[in-house]
């Protein structure tokens, strides 16, 4: 008879993770731990205090649970095993723990890639300058796994993929989505155009200043998706001095407002009317 702390083990996903069934109130769990499923093959039951589980999650208060079955069901083994060497790898690189859907999301990304590969078809990434700008060392860890992917499917992997699981490394360490990010990539780069489009200029894309200019826009949406605040005390000089950027910053900052339906401050389009005036000096 199993114990208050024991579970039953339903499914083996992949090394480090497994499925079990709380036998007292049939809900469904997925377990995380460095060799815990590995360790588990061949047994019935697993007991909660088990020192190699490093988190727990039930599946229906977060998602549907036919939805991971489904995926379970679906994704090629050889995918969840290299799934997992990646998301150890980021672990090891960014040291700190991850969010357990990566456990899904990631295999099934890297599956989905692979079908349009392997089937001729183009993964076009419009976000892939901006990604590389803003998550520098999340690119650097998906080119690794890139190589790793594709030495074990034997399936050269574009750059423009590597961008995108860029994003999934940055967000299985964070709270923000894959989902979000492409969104919030996306207004970044129609303020690029937007800007442009104003100037009647394109924007140098490989200078310092544009990198910049991004990565303030980044951090000027995420801080309003957060509803933090900042203090400009330079407000007065900045519109008196530059008039011209300012007056661009306060069209951009009506630009995010039709986007996310959130104002931005005097103090907040001042910073931006700052790295604009720094884009367009003569270098």
């Amino acid at each position: 008879m199993a114990g208050k702390k024991r579970q039953r083990i339903d499914r083996i996903v992949g090394n480090n993770v497994i499925l079990t069934v709380d036998p007292r109130t049939a809900k469904e769990y997925v377990l995380f731990g460095k060799g815990l499923g590995f360790a588990s093959k061949g047994s019935e039951w697993i007991s909660m205090t088990d020192p190699r589980i490093e988190k727990r999650y039930r599946l229906d208060e977060e998602q549907p649970i036919k939805e991971y079955q489904d995926l379970i069901e679906n994704i090629d083994p050889e995918v969840i095993l290299i799934s997992e060497k990646i998301v150890e790898n980021v672990k090891e690189h960014l040291g700190t723990p991850v969010q357990p859907k990566v456990y899904f999301a990631l295999p099934n990304h890297i599956q989905f890639a692979l079908y349009r590969l392997r089937n001729g078809m183009d993964i076009n990434n419009p976000f892939l300058h901006e990604t590389k700008i803003n998550f520098p060392l999340e690119y650097e860890i998906a080119a690794r796994a890139a190589v790793m992917i594709s030495e074990r499917f034997g399936i050269p992997i574009p750059e423009d993929e590597i961008g995108f699981l860029a994003l999934h490394v940055h967000s299985c360490v964070g709270t923000t989505s894959v989902g979000q990010l492409v969104k919030l990539n996306g207004l970044v780069n129609r303020i690029v155009e937007f800007i442009e489009r104003s100037k009647g200029v394109p924007l140098h894309r490989t200078s310092q200043d544009y990198a910049r200019l991004v990565m303030h826009m980044r951090a000027v949406i995420e801080r309003l998706m957060q509803g933090r605040r900042i203090i400009n005390p330079i407000i007065a000089e900045l519109k008196s001095n530059y008039p011209e950027a300012y007056a661009l910053a306060s069209d951009i900052a009506w630009l995010i407002h039709e986007e996310m339906g959130l104002d931005i401050s005097q103090d907040e389009t001042g910073y931006m009317a700052i790295h604009l005036h720094r884009l367009f000096q003569p270098q």
